[in-house]
């Protein structure tokens, strides 16, 4: 078992959106996926993009947005719903509503989306250094 205490889990920004990395290449050793809380302040948006060789699967937790897709195309998203990027697909967002847009998303397999803040906050040790992970093994019999 791997355990990320919430010094561990850095918080990426560009203006008006913030990114919690709580499950990357930096405080895990997770070689499967990247799992962040993405948070959008009203009006904020996440420009197109594609990752060529991960999928994404984000699911809304609160708010209302539009998803920003390929050839100009857009789509609602509001809290509740999920939505799955193959590789490749161009995807975005803008938060369209009055309040925050929160959402989590699952990248498989992982990224290190460093490149695509400006800033980064690391609240603790890097993953050279996780003072904050632990592994934890139950040797005691089953019952």
């Amino acid at each position: 078992m791997e355990f990320i205490g919430k010094r561990e889990v850095a918080e990426l920004a560009n203006p008006g959106v913030v990114s919690r990395q709580l499950l990357s290449p930096k405080n895990s050793t997770s070689r499967r996926v990247t799992i962040t809380e993405v948070h959008l302040e009203p009006g904020a948006s996440q420009p197109r993009h594609t990752h060529e060789a991960s999928e994404q699967i984000w699911y809304a937790l609160s708010g209302e947005g539009t998803l920003l897709l390929a050839e100009g195309q857009e789509r609602p998203f509001f809290a509740g719903d999920v939505v799955r990027f193959e590789d490749g697909d161009v995807h975005g967002l803008c938060n369209t509503g009055n309040g925050e847009f929160v959402y989590l998303s699952v990248t498989a397999p992982p990224i290190d989306f460093g490149y695509a803040y400006q800033s980064v906050q690391q609240h603790a040790a890097t993953a050279d250094n996780r003072e904050n992970v632990f592994e934890f093994h139950d040797d005691a019999p089953s019952s």
